[in-house]
């Protein structure tokens, strides 16, 4: 444990900025995994639905620091080609 009032100040900020984003990372990854199973489903509207929101979490994650911009992208390009592949045999 540190001695000084900045470093002391520093590990409590550290902490609160480690929680928030640990919770927003674990809402990324729920509304992705949601996603991917109605994308599973043959229910277009509610993966469409589903393909929305985790596409607004993704692009959330990279404006906060979350994740890498590439990441992003690759996970909304893979979930967008399987929402279009259910949509055309639909």
């Amino acid at each position: 444990m540190p001695n000084i009032k900045s470093a002391i100040k520093r590990v409590k900020t550290s902490d609160k900025r480690r929680a928030l984003n640990a919770s927003q990372k674990s809402a990324l990854r729920t509304a992705v995994k949601a996603a991917d199973t109605a994308l599973v489903g043959n229910e277009a509207e509610t993966a469409a639905a589903a393909f929305k929101v985790a596409s607004q979490k993704l692009d959330k994650a990279v404006t906060k620091g979350l994740i890498h911009k590439n990441a992003a992208a690759r996970k909304k390009s893979r979930l967008a080609k399987k929402l279009n592949a259910l949509t055309a045999q639909a």
